[in-house]
């Protein structure tokens, strides 16, 4: 298309486009914000990695210093002298134990802060006490004696069949156990709550007039830390 002049030197050929301005598109995420946002939790992940490497190492030297040993329990002796599950499904008890606890550390205290004692029978507990709290030095073994005296309502399909078996024997199985709260001691150092459970299985000779069937055998309890 051939351009138009007049005679003044207007223009008169086709209108021009105007300019069209460039604008920079900001994806998501981009600017300054975006790198701001990266860079904190860049750093926030830095610092939590940085922490648990750090409490892994102190535990780790923790570990080579004390060298900690498990703390061991043992029912040394138990007295059954009532054991008798009547036809209303009533149990009556009246039992004794000697539980020994012993601490071979060297430089290791244990606050047993709580001791609950629970007594159960075809896995049914007939029984609930709680012991006296106390501390427990290096290397020093404690006594406890638990008693569970009184009678409970267990219900069982095979509880009767089990118990005229056991009566038979002259010897019956029932389970202890312990759960505890306790805290250990490092010098001047105190350590946060620890919940282990202590389960200890045992068969009891019935006594009568001093005598029974068999003697009691000293049980070693199994301890589960993380419970």
């Amino acid at each position: 298309m051939s351009e138009k002049q007049g005679l003044n030197g207007a223009y008169y050929g086709p209108s021009i486009p105007p300019k069209r301005e460039s604008y920079q598109s900001v994806g998501r995420g981009g600017g300054p914000l975006g790198c701001c946002c990266s860079c904190i939790f860049g750093l926030v992940f830095k610092l939590i990695v940085t922490a648990i490497v750090f409490m892994g190492l102190a535990f780790f030297v923790f570990w080579l210093i004390v060298k900690p040993n498990r703390v061991k329990f043992h029912v040394t002796d138990a007295a059954l002298t009532q054991f008798n599950y009547s036809s209303d499904n009533n149990l009556h008890y009246n039992l004794g134990l000697n539980l020994t606890i012993r601490n071979p550390n060297k430089k290791l205290g244990i606050y047993y802060d709580r001791i609950e004692a629970r007594a159960n029978y075809e896995g049914q507990r007939f029984s609930t006490i709680t012991l006296t709290p106390f501390y427990q030095g290096h290397k020093t073994t404690n006594v406890l004696n638990p008693v569970f005296n009184g009678q409970q309502l267990l219900v069982g399909s095979n509880l009767q069949s089990e118990y005229q078996k056991q009566t038979s024997e002259g010897v019956y199985e029932i389970e202890m156990k312990l759960y505890l709260r306790i805290r250990f001691k490092f010098g001047r150092i105190k350590t946060g709550k620890f919940k282990p459970r202590v389960e200890c299985d045992l068969k009891v000779p019935l006594s009568t007039n001093g005598n029974s069937a068999t003697t009691f055998e000293t049980k070693r309890c199994k301890i589960d830390y993380f419970n």
